[in-house]
């Protein structure tokens, strides 16, 4: 099966941000990734939820938003009004992470569970029946353009078998760092979604390198 690539509009241009989700409508991305910091959970702040509504607007693919927030229940609602298909928390921000996933399912979205390169993914195992989406960080959240985390086909390979023997049809998707060269290897390891902002959008052609992920 082929993967689902998510191309990451964090490092798209800002200042010619239609003219990039109108690209990747015309791309074979299956999702277009839309990462929400707030300067508190992560070190950095990218936007919120008017420019999601503003790329909501343009977009024809389904926008797989992931919150990298503090107390991201106060918000679900809010993403989903300015057109989230997708919605991951992350189990660090989460103390009532069931009730959170319950919350994205009742707003009518996708739920998934983000989590950072040091949390273990058996911590997942209570809940994994009842998400879509495992977000796995191969980087530390925050910035984009860092340097991907070799750990994570491990960790890809010890959630695949949690959700082979749950029984759970949750994706595992992949943020940070993937590129033409660790592309396969993370497939090979049970991977099934990526996400790709810079080797997408600093490329020459950035159609032609959704396309080759797709058919790496």
């Amino acid at each position: 099966m082929k993967p689902y690539i998510a191309p990451s509009v964090l490092s798209a241009d800002f200042a010619n941000l239609e003219r990039d989700v109108l690209m990747l409508n015309q791309s074979e991305a299956d999702y277009i990734h839309v990462d929400i910091m707030d300067g508190v959970f992560v070190p950095n702040i990218s936007f919120g939820i008017p420019v999601t509504e503003a790329i909501a607007r343009h977009a024809t693919k389904p926008l797989d938003v992931h919150l990298m927030i503090v107390n991201p229940e106060k918000y679900i609602e809010a993403f989903q009004k300015a057109g989230a298909a997708i919605i991951s928390v992350h189990y660090e921000a989460c103390t009532h992470l069931h009730r959170t996933i319950q919350q994205i399912h009742a707003a009518g979205c996708k739920a998934g569970v983000a989590i950072n390169p040091h949390t273990p993914v058996q911590l997942l195992e209570d809940v994994i029946e009842d998400i879509d989406l495992v977000c796995m960080m191969s980087v530390n959240p925050g910035f984009g353009g860092q340097k991907f985390i070799e750990n994570t086909y491990k960790k890809v390979k010890q959630l695949k078998e949690i959700i082979t023997d749950s029984g759970s049809r949750a994706l595992i998707e992949i943020d940070g760092g993937v590129n033409g060269e660790n592309a396969r290897p993370l497939l090979d390891a049970g991977a099934d979604v990526l996400v790709a902002g810079n080797y997408v959008f600093k490329s020459a052609d950035p159609i032609y390198t959704i396309a080759e992920l797709k058919r790496v």
